[in-house]
């Protein structure tokens, strides 16, 4: 079972199992808590659960807060039957809120990891310029480059080939779209290539409007392609690349 489908499943049952132990650990003082009290518990549960886990996660949560609330929380005990009205709408308004926190928390932690994989994007181009402003030569740039871009784009490989362009490659387009060589009026790649026999798409470098070569990214074949913002980073480092290309003498054109 891959990481990934492993973490899932184990959030899944987390979303059932952490308000039911919350629910539990309150059973001895549940003659004594207020049920409004309990359910600010349960809330608690539902949203530590959605931090870590998807929406579909945070709403699993939320409705087996609701349940174990009326289970074991209010009278009768040990049945989902609430007989009184304010129970009834506590446990009601514990599932709304539960519902609408989860998904608060969800959007929080997808805009945390917004800010991190942005700020994780410029230290990549602000190392890259460094690089060039140090003094540090075109090909160290090069080659700088070159191993960013298998982190970043999640490649197998990348080379760097100089000169005059050869063959009819994929190629990754400086406004982050793939092209494949199609038709105008196609549908936009969402994986990468599979069909060339060398599989490696392009990303050319530019300085002051000369070409000086290109990436050659080897990617994993049918793998979707990294997100846009990903992509305009690669676009933006071959830049670099080529701008730095362009400070050491004329350009070799295409």
């Amino acid at each position: 079972m891959s990481g990934y489908r492993l973490h899932r499943l184990v959030v899944l049952l987390a979303a059932l199992a952490v308000p039911f132990l919350a629910a539990l650990a309150l059973v001895p003082f549940r003659t004594d808590l207020s049920t409004a009290n309990a359910a600010l518990v349960l809330v608690v549960a539902v949203v530590a659960v959605s931090a870590v886990g998807t929406r579909a996660v945070g709403v699993l949560a939320a409705l087996s807060a609701a349940v174990w609330f009326g289970v074991l929380l209010t009278r009768p005990y040990g049945h989902f039957a609430i007989t009184d009205a304010q129970d009834i709408r506590t446990a009601t308004l514990l599932l709304i809120v539960g519902l609408i926190v989860s998904q608060l928390a969800v959007r929080v932690r997808r805009l945390e990891g917004a800010v991190v994989t942005g700020s994780s994007y410029l230290s990549r181009l602000a190392a890259t310029g460094r690089l060039a402003e140090d003094g540090g030569s075109p090909e160290a740039v090069v080659e700088h480059v070159r191993r960013d871009l298998i982190g970043l784009l999640d490649l197998r490989g990348c080379r760097f080939a100089c000169g005059s362009l050869v063959g009819r490659l994929p190629r990754l387009e400086h406004d982050g779209d793939l092209w494949l060589g199609l038709e105008p009026g196609g549908t936009e790649a969402v994986h990468w290539p599979d069909r060339w026999p060398d599989g490696e798409t392009e990303l050319r470098a530019v300085g002051g409007g000369h070409y000086y070569g290109r990436f050659l990214l080897d990617p994993f074949p049918g793998r979707r392609l990294p997100s846009r913002q990903a992509r305009l980073v690669a676009v933006a480092l071959a830049g670099q690349a080529g701008a730095a290309l362009d400070t050491s003498g004329p350009a070799h054109h295409g």
